[in-house]
């Protein structure tokens, strides 16, 4: 072995020693650093005659190509053994059970109001939409509640900041505010054709949303979700509402021998005035009277505020509680439990 073939394997030797980056790079610069062995014999070539010269500077190449090697070698194994110690401590065990992700789903109430909008909309309602937060007028004075009605006081109605003393703000105690403003935009929009005499396009709308009253317990919650309906026109009679509520009863819950009552009762917004109870003919339910919506002719004075003159045009409006009609429709005892946010109970209804 020659003093070449040494050198080459004594380079090979160093660097399997290098159990680093940085030792590696130590070890190279012996052999090919600025002063390393293959340079120093680099530069011994300038003292050589000529033809000396050519095949000791191809040796001493022979040579350098060789260190170069076993350097890129090393540096491969050092980079591979990383990789490896990488894996090692990011393996993943492929043996455990994925985790799966459940596809979601409506809530109870949200599949409700979507039932009720497509019902309604089959009989030509539109669906109004307004702010949660209120003003007193849209709220109580334009329905014709009076200023010394117990809905006002503190302990029934959420107040928040804003608004005035006389005109204060509040959390909405129901949606009939949004069949206000539905009707007053609707009447500004034909209001030329009011003014001429002739017949403006009847107001058939549903105003479905979350209201809020200060109340909890298993039938009832600080939020929960109420649905108005309204239509006036110059001939709708109460004999109308009876016909659309009784269909929408029937439709709603898919029975056909389904019996409604209206007692009569007392709402500031209409006059008369009725509760809606239903009967279910067969069922765990059959033969219980239940109580599910308020209903009434549109009083006088809300029209009035509707902007219309109530001479001319007349018309019903009800409300019910999706809440209810939901508990109704699925067999729920506690209306809490749609809003505990537990899935076990949701899942149910997907």
């Amino acid at each position: 072995m020659n003093e070449l073939d040494a050198l080459v394997e004594s380079a090979t030797s160093s660097f399997a020693q290098a159990r680093t980056p940085a030792d590696l790079e130590n070890a190279k610069a012996q052999f090919l650093g600025k002063s390393g062995r293959i340079t120093e014999l680099m530069k011994g070539l300038a003292a050589l005659p000529v033809e000396e010269k050519k095949s000791r500077g191809a040796a001493i190449n022979l040579a350098k190509q060789g260190v170069e090697a076993a350097l890129i070698a090393r540096r491969q194994a050092l980079a591979d053994a990383e990789l490896q110690l990488q894996l090692k401590a990011e393996a993943m065990d492929v043996t455990l059970p994925g985790r799966q992700r459940s596809s979601g789903g409506l809530h109870p109430v949200s599949l409700t109001l979507e039932r009720i909008e497509a019902i309604f909309g089959s009989m030509g309602f539109d669906v109004a939409e307004g702010p949660e937060i209120e003003t007193d007028w849209f709220n109580f004075t334009a329905l014709n509640t009076p200023e010394d009605h117990p809905a006002r006081s503190m302990h029934d109605t959420f107040y928040v900041e804003g608004g005035t003393e006389t005109a204060p703000n509040l959390l909405r105690t129901h949606t009939s505010p949004m069949q206000i403003r539905y009707a007053v935009q609707h009447v500004k929009t034909h209001r030329a054709l009011i003014d001429a005499g002739g017949t403006m396009p009847e107001i058939r709308v549903i105003a479905p949303g979350r209201t809020y009253l200060v109340d909890s317990d298993a039938t009832h919650s600080p939020m929960f979700h109420q649905c108005e309906g309204l239509w006036i026109g110059q001939n709708v009679s109460f004999k109308d509402l009876k016909v659309v509520f009784t269909d929408f009863c029937r439709t709603f819950f898919e029975s056909d021998d389904l019996v409604l009552r209206f007692r009569p009762s007392f709402f500031p917004f209409t006059e008369p005035s009725a509760e809606i109870d239903i009967q279910f003919q067969t069922g765990p339910l059959a033969g219980r009277w239940l109580e599910v919506a308020g209903s009434g002719q549109v009083h006088p004075n809300v029209v009035r505020n509707m902007g219309l003159d109530p001479e001319h045009y007349i018309g019903f409006a009800f409300g019910m509680g999706p809440d209810r009609l939901t508990m109704l429709r699925y067999g729920v005892n506690d209306l809490r439990l749609f809003f505990d946010g537990d899935l076990r109970f949701l899942t149910q209804f997907q």
